[in-house]
């Protein structure tokens, strides 16, 4: 199994990487879509959030009320670090469950990780390649306003809550330019498959 670490701001174009690689025959497992699924009701993780902030953050069927939870952590960092010492290692605990079957169905499989918050996280050291698709912020402002509906402002508080794009670049060991066409974006992202695959079919 080879394992790519995907990341990338707000609006850089990551998804479509993503897509592509999917489409190549890549494994992708979507961090976002495990960080909903580790706090449905039931869950350990939805436990501990009630406990720690409590039943005002749940709606009437017992699901996490995100905009309630989200009103409460936004503005004060001590509290979102509370929700992140609960939820960030659910998310990892089951997305390397994910990694090892996907290594046990297929000992070649190429598994992409596609985690928006790998920059800001010390889990660099378990992946084979960590890509990262960048683009300016006055591309990612344009795409959220013009894409997303959001404004001016909006875009720029959203961009700037998460890692600057230097931290990102820093970890890097491949950049996709998506400041260009979307074409020229998926031409870079088959350039990672050819490579990945190469790697997996090698080890």
């Amino acid at each position: 199994m080879y394992l790519i670490g995907l990341t990338g701001g707000i609006a850089s174009g990551k998804s479509a990487v993503a897509a592509r690689l999917a489409e190549r025959g890549a494994v992708v497992v979507d961090a976002d879509a495990i960080a909903r699924e580790v706090v449905e009701p039931g869950t350990p993780a939805l436990e501990q959030i009630v406990e720690e902030f409590g039943p005002a953050v749940l709606t009437g069927d017992g699901s996490l009320d995100r905009p309630a939870l989200g009103a409460i952590v936004f503005t004060d960092p001590e509290k979102r670090a509370v929700l992140n010492s609960i939820t960030h290692p659910a998310v990892w605990r089951l997305s390397r469950q994910r990694f090892r079957e996907a290594g046990a169905a297929d000992p070649e499989a190429v598994v992409v990780y596609d985690v928006p918050l790998l920059a800001e996280g010390s889990r660099r050291d378990e992946f084979d390649l960590i890509v990262v698709v960048s683009a300016s912020e006055s591309t990612r402002t344009d795409r959220l306003v013009r894409l997303r509906g959001m404004s001016p402002a909006e875009s720029t508080a959203r961009i700037a809550a998460q890692a600057s794009e230097a931290e990102r670049l820093a970890i890097a060991d491949v950049v996709i330019d998506s400041d260009g066409e979307l074409d020229d974006t998926l031409r870079q992202a088959d350039e990672v498959w050819e490579r990945a695959r190469a790697s997996a079919r090698a080890s």
